[in-house]
């Protein structure tokens, strides 16, 4: 395994003293040390991958340095636009590198959003031109890869790429710590939801331990998962996915089951929904100030106003709850009003160490959720 601290001095030799992104539980070490050492000026969590290239781009304009950009390669695809008509050396020609967490890696298991990914990762690199490696699991071996790299990529103005394997980097404990003094755990908040819901209430859930925690409370109730789509992958296109359910089945409510760092992601999706008005439209937002499925890293839920953004969107009427009292009673007011509407839960960073994950595969779940859905 590499060190951390290691990897992070390497890269300061080597030019680069900026880092942004997405954080990705494949780099959630290296991120932590990122997160507890770098300046507040110099490292930046990105609201989505393409944010943190025009960040990087930015930064090398000002200042004629590299940055890093770290993500997982999910967020390869929110990189294409930026990389090929910003970056690239035939338009910008922006040097920068990519640290990209390489999740369904051929031959390592891996749950199934991430299979098709990776497959196609490195090609996906090489369909852009960018110069790429995996980094081997060798202190030397490795620095002399990210020198040749940066080099590379200073010289002929483009962006590089490495790429991370599973548990490459040894294991570091983040230490900066987002202040949350919330009562209710994210689990606990959603199930009463759930418990209020009717029986003709549909639900598309969030990727992350949301829908992990949302699957096995159905299960816990002796219930089917017919009722909810746990988006597994996609991240911060729940809530897109919800308003195409809710304009074709205006006679359902469609509850969204949302998470802060997917909501900041696409925050445009807000004046979608709203713009179309759906009456049936309930955005539940479990904000916990936190990426808390991929190491804790903070994000900015508790820096912005959500009610304030989904209000200005245009959403019908907006709520804020943190106490079941609370939760409990905005339920209710949702009862009797139109949406769009949404309910900001805000919730502490806290999971089971025994969580699961879901045991039926996506197509079944699509099935399932189709067949309910499609029924009188």
């Amino acid at each position: 395994m590499l060190n951390v601290e290691h990897i992070y001095k390497t890269l300061q030799d080597n030019g680069i003293d900026f880092f942004t992104g997405v954080p990705d539980s494949l780099l959630k070490n290296i991120c932590a040390y990122i997160t507890d050492n770098a300046p507040r000026h110099r490292h930046i969590i990105a609201a989505n991958e393409g944010n943190a290239i025009g960040l990087a781009a930015g930064h090398y304009l000002a200042t004629s340095h590299p940055a890093l950009v770290y993500m997982q390669n999910s967020g390869l695809g929110n990189t294409v636009n930026p990389l090929l008509s910003l970056a690239d050396a035939d338009v910008y020609s922006i040097p920068m590198m990519l640290m990209i967490g390489w999740r369904g890696e051929p031959g390592v298991h891996d749950e199934p959003q991430h299979v098709k990914q990776g497959k196609v990762t490195l090609a996906l690199l090489e369909a852009m031109g960018i110069r790429y490696a995996v980094l081997e699991d060798d202190e030397a071996k490795a620095d002399q890869q990210i020198s040749e790299l940066i080099k590379f990529a200073i010289s002929e103005k483009v962006p590089v790429a490495i790429v991370i394997r599973k548990n490459l980097f040894a294991p570091y404990k983040l230490q900066t710590k987002v202040a949350n003094h919330n009562v209710l755990s994210r689990e606990e908040a959603m199930k009463l939801v759930v418990d209020h819901l009717r029986p003709t209430d549909m639900i598309v859930s969030t990727t992350g331990k949301l829908s992990r925690e949302l699957f096995e409370y159905r299960e816990a109730r002796h219930e089917g998962h017919g009722h909810d789509f746990l988006t597994v992958g996609s991240m911060g296109h729940s809530s897109s996915i919800a308003l195409g359910i809710a304009l074709e089945r205006p006679e359902r409510r469609i509850f969204c089951f949302d998470g802060d760092g997917a909501f900041i992601m696409h925050t445009g999706a807000l004046g979608i929904v709203a713009s179309m008005h759906p009456k049936n439209f309930v955005h539940v937002l479990f904000n916990n100030g936190a990426h808390e499925s991929v190491g804790g890293q903070p994000t900015i839920g508790y820096a912005i106003d959500c009610t304030a953004i989904a209000k200005a969107s245009g959403y019908n009427k907006v709520l804020t709850a943190s106490t079941e009292e609370q939760i409990l009673q905005a339920l209710a007011e949702i009862d009797h009003a139109e949406g769009p509407l949404l309910l900001e839960l805000k919730v502490k960073i806290q999971s089971r160490d025994d969580l699961g994950r879901p045991t039926t595969t996506p197509i079944q779940n699509k099935e399932a959720f189709m067949a309910t859905l499609q029924a009188q």
